[in-house]
């Protein structure tokens, strides 16, 4: 005579792993989407002015940053305390701005180059000498499309 056995509760099904991977490639999108790189390294103090009309500029076109500022309070000993250039991520002269733009160029795309925007970072304590300086050296490549970045709020309170 054959014995019949009672059937055990199996308790809960083993959970599917099949969308695991979808998962992973999930994540993985969202995070490569929402990591924002640092643009430079900054090795100057960079106080912007406010400014109460201003505009966002197009993100579609080339953008070149040159900072203008004191050193850091890292670099005081290496570069003492004068106002400096920051391009990129080098502190920089004077001389070296038309250098510089002409790399940003070659970068770029040649239907490109007309469109380049350069964009000055100023300290709000930094001397007008040097930004006239710089001003005179993107004069002599060309770099006529300027733009002042610029935090929003009260021009009066600077």
């Amino acid at each position: 005579m054959s014995k019949f056995k009672k059937k055990k509760d199996g308790g809960l099904p083993p959970i599917s792993t099949a969308s695991l991977p979808d998962i992973v490639f999930m994540l993985l999108f969202f995070f490569m989407v929402a990591t924002v790189i640092k643009e430079d390294n900054l090795k100057i103090q960079n106080q912007l002015p406010k400014a109460n009309q201003i505009e966002k500029l197009d993100k579609k076109k080339p953008i070149s940053y040159i900072y203008i500022g004191k050193p850091s309070a890292n670099y005081i000993d290496t570069y003492g305390t004068e106002d400096r250039i920051q391009l990129n991520d080098k502190l920089q002269s004077v001389e070296q701005v038309q250098a510089f733009i002409a790399a940003e160029r070659a970068a770029l795309a040649e239907e490109l180059v007309p469109t380049l925007t350069v964009s000055l970072k100023v300290d709000r304590d930094a001397k007008m000498g040097v930004l006239t300086d710089v001003k005179q050296e993107l004069r002599k490549t060309n770099a006529l499309k300027i733009n002042y970045t610029t935090k929003k709020g009260d021009a009066v309170s600077n």
